[in-house]
């Protein structure tokens, strides 16, 4: 086993950490203004395409960056520490977009990679959430080779700022879950309501209605009936990029705990110290450590996979629920510590401890609860077995 990063990730993980620093100028902004300004949008995208990590999930014949998931990984982890959730700057087109036709890729993949265009996500509903198969939302078949888009749709992080969503329909009569390409443009496209929710987030999460969308069959992404298996792949990728980017934060909120007990002094010494204090550093080190060697292993594993084996493929998505629950539970319990630590100064929202905590509760909500992903590990543990739950999948040699 090799653990050393090769000398492309450590150069990967430089790149996304100077990004990272340049966009971190832009906290304090984004937290008294509820957003950045076109200018500071300005700015940071051209360090994005300077640093050459725009859309690294995308080919680099498509204008991407062309990642692995592991090397995606890397440079996850460092955006995640980021405040005010602006690691959503450096833009990634949704990954359900490796389906588009040429046509499509022409017209929204491509402009997407280059972040002249930007996705949104349209997938929740008011009564389906975690269970996306409940979905409510019809495309109905306009006998001209078309479709009728009605319904409603809650959470569709980036919403504001997308030129075009990727929206989850189940086409009538046979109630076929389909993913449709549809500009926000179009006629019957509506913002309904944009929430007020507990983090401060560079973007917004609009609810928007469809009411009598008409689109034509190139709208269609992927094929009719695939929506529910596009939305899983969406899923998992999300999963794990999620669980890279809660370490990261988790990793800024102990560092600069850990500062700030160095400099405090309580009772005629630092509060590092004191050992309830060296607990929670010492137990937060296990959760970030243990954390990113779990995400690390398993983003090599989706590298290492054949992309044909439906088996594999199930327990990978398993596997990514394990990352997701892990790294998400623990960050949260990494950044509540941290808080504590600063003591009254945590919990002003000037101090990045005090985002980081308001921000990371989300993670254990959306792209699936904590709970779902208890139920996904646990049927694969039933399905299939525990052993490749609990065992790396590959041995040298093999793929």
């Amino acid at each position: 086993m090799e653990f050393a990063y090769s000398p492309r990730l450590a150069d990967l993980k430089e790149r996304a950490r100077a990004l990272t620093d340049t966009i971190m100028q832009f906290e304090d902004e984004c937290e008294r203004n509820n957003g950045i300004s076109d200018e500071s949008h300005a700015t940071i995208k051209a360090a994005v395409l300077a640093s050459g990590l725009q859309a690294i999930n995308t080919p680099v014949e498509y204008g991407g960056a062309g990642l692995t998931v592991l090397e995606q990984a890397v440079v996850q982890d460092e955006l995640g520490k980021l405040t005010n959730a602006l690691w959503d700057t450096v833009w990634r087109p949704a990954n359900p977009l490796t389906h588009a036709t040429p046509e499509q890729r022409e017209r929204y993949l491509i402009p997407g990679a280059r972040g002249d265009r930007r996705d949104a996500v349209a997938i929740s509903e008011a009564n389906a959430g975690s269970d996306f198969s409940a979905a409510s939302t019809t495309a109905t078949p306009d006998g001209n080779g078309g479709y009728i888009i009605n319904g409603e749709k809650w959470f569709v992080t980036v919403g504001d700022v997308a030129d075009y969503l990727i929206v989850l329909a189940n086409v009538e009569p046979d109630h076929a879950a389909t993913i449709f390409l549809i500009d926000i443009d179009t006629p019957g496209v509506k913002i309904k309501h944009i929430p007020r929710y507990t983090h401060t987030f560079v973007y917004e999460h609009p609810e928007f209605t469809f009411e009598n969308v008409r689109v034509g069959a190139d709208a269609v992404l992927g094929g009719i009936g695939q929506g529910h298996d596009l939305t899983r792949d969406w899923f998992t990728e999300e999963r794990l990029m999620i669980g890279a980017r809660t370490i990261g934060a988790a990793e800024r909120a102990l560092t600069l705990a850990v500062d700030w007990a160095r400099e405090r002094v309580q009772g005629g010494e630092p509060l590092i110290n004191r050992q309830l204090i060296q607990g929670m550093i010492a137990d937060s080190v296990v959760d970030i450590t243990t954390n990113r060697a779990l995400t690390h292993q398993v983003a090599w594993e989706f590298d290492q996979a054949d992309p044909n084996d439906a088996d594999l493929r199930k327990t990978l998505h398993a596997k990514a629920a394990t990352v997701k629950l892990a790294a998400s539970e623990a960050s949260n319990r990494v950044v509540d510590r941290a808080v504590q630590i600063f003591g009254g100064r945590g919990y002003i929202r000037d101090y990045p401890v005090e985002r980081l905590w308001r921000e990371l509760r989300v993670d254990r909500i959306w792209e699936g609860t904590s709970e779902i992903q208890r139920l996904v590990i646990a049927n694969e543990a039933n399905k299939r077995g525990l052993e490749n739950l609990l065992s790396f999948r590959y041995e040298a040699g093999e793929k």
